[in-house]
């Protein structure tokens, strides 16, 4: 049975490490969902997160030939329920909407909406959620004249402790004590 994994690869390059990328989900016929590279806690290194709908064997098999290429130090997969991810989302809409119709005031505040700019044609509002609660604001917004909109790809931390070591190439513990 299918499921959505988030891949989380740890590399020190990230341009030769797209096209390897690119060209293996291409071959295997893996459609990526969502793609994110960023930097990560470790200097010199990035972290590409990547979104998939696969079986476990296939993102098993995915993931061990992940850490075959040269650039990528560890590849780690992890459920939806074992992360926290969010994406974050840009609504241009009329601004007028804000003075004829209270609808909009109510979604403000009821999805922690923050309005980014205001133009005299249109005002941009900045969301920040999964991607279902993307998907409700946009239906939303759409019914009041949402002129435009952009949505991020994921962003996705594991919900344990744990967190990967450049040194020993492997997810370890965080000691979380304070020293006194």
């Amino acid at each position: 049975m299918k499921n959505e994994f988030t891949l989380t690869i740890y590399s020190e390059e990230q341009l030769k490490l797209i096209n390897k990328l690119a060209a293996m989900f291409l071959r295997k016929q893996i459609k990526i969902l969502s793609l994110n590279i960023s930097d990560c806690e470790i200097d010199k290194m990035y972290r590409h997160t990547i979104v998939v709908n696969e079986t476990l064997p296939d993102v098993i098999n995915l993931s061990t030939q992940i850490e075959k290429i040269i650039e990528v130090y560890k590849c780690y997969y992890h459920l939806n329920e074992e992360t926290v991810f969010r994406q974050m989302a840009l609504f241009k809409i009329p601004t007028e909407v804000f003075m004829t119709d209270l609808k909009l005031e109510v979604l403000l505040r009821e999805n922690d909406l923050k309005i980014s700019e205001v133009h005299r044609e249109y005002t941009i509002i900045q969301a920040i959620g999964t991607e279902d609660e993307i998907a409700f604001l946009t239906q939303k917004l759409s019914s009041l004249g949402l002129i435009e909109f952009v949505k991020s790809s994921r962003i996705s931390l594991i919900k344990s402790n744990e967190c990967f070591d450049a040194d020993s190439l492997e997810m370890k513990t965080k000691n979380n004590s304070l020293a006194l």
